[in-house]
């Protein structure tokens, strides 16, 4: 990576990287949602429900660096923390998942760093995402700066229940009572269990409407 940090430290090179890192995310986002409405030009439908996107806090950068055990340095940022520019992609079903991260990953000048499934490999709390870490190329007037961009791709379901894990672990600072750790792993199963319901659901449906559209080609052709 081309590093925008070797400008002196200060405010001027935070603000740089904080612009890099901004541009990022509407490079990424934007191709995103294109890729989105070809989706919807080519099949009528549309894999994606909602994008969010947000750069960290320069506060929860330097908590994150303190667990990991770096200083607080813009080097160690760039270099330790890769989910400074976040994009969420919330779908309605797991299949749209893997149908857009191939996607993205077809992508000529996006570079995938690292791949985390999430959803077949879930983590020990029960959370389920397919994590994506990407650079993208952000052209200044004077050089090219490949810049990080961690790329989360979820039901809403798995949003739904990644939100409330997320607010209990800044309740209790990251030690909740077991109790609570325990139904939050039992309603990541159920969440499981609804993702797999509803794609079933959603492909009977297809698979009706097909059905029934065959039929009334056969009727209208029996009239002539």
């Amino acid at each position: 990576m081309d590093r925008p940090y070797a400008i002196s430290e200060g405010v001027d090179s935070w603000n740089t990287i904080i612009f890099l890192y901004n541009s990022a995310l509407k490079e990424v986002r934007t191709k995103v949602e294109i890729l989105n409405d070809e989706f919807q030009q080519v099949h009528q439908y549309n894999p994606i429900e909602y994008i969010k996107s947000r750069i960290k806090t320069p506060e929860s950068i330097v908590k994150k660096l303190k667990r990991s055990g770096y200083e607080s340095t813009i080097d160690n940022m760039v270099d330790h923390v890769n989910d400074i520019a976040g994009i969420r992609i919330v779908c309605s079903f797991t299949s749209d998942i893997y149908k857009l991260a191939e996607m993205i990953g077809r992508q000529n000048d996006l570079t995938v760093l690292s791949i985390k499934d999430y959803i077949k490999h879930p983590k020990e709390s029960g959370y389920k995402s397919y994590h994506m870490l990407v650079t993208v190329p952000i052209f200044l007037t004077d050089r090219v700066i490949d810049t990080k961009v961690e790329i989360q791709i979820r039901t809403m379901a798995m949003d739904f229940w990644a939100s409330l894990e997320h607010k209990i672990y800044y309740k209790f600072e990251g030690n909740a009572p077991e109790y609570i750790s325990r139904d939050l792993r039992e309603c990541s199963g159920i969440v499981s269990m609804l993702d797999a319901k509803m794609l079933q659901l959603n492909e009977a449906i297809v698979q009706a409407k097909e059905a029934q559209e065959e039929r009334e080609q056969e009727e209208q052709a029996g009239e002539l």
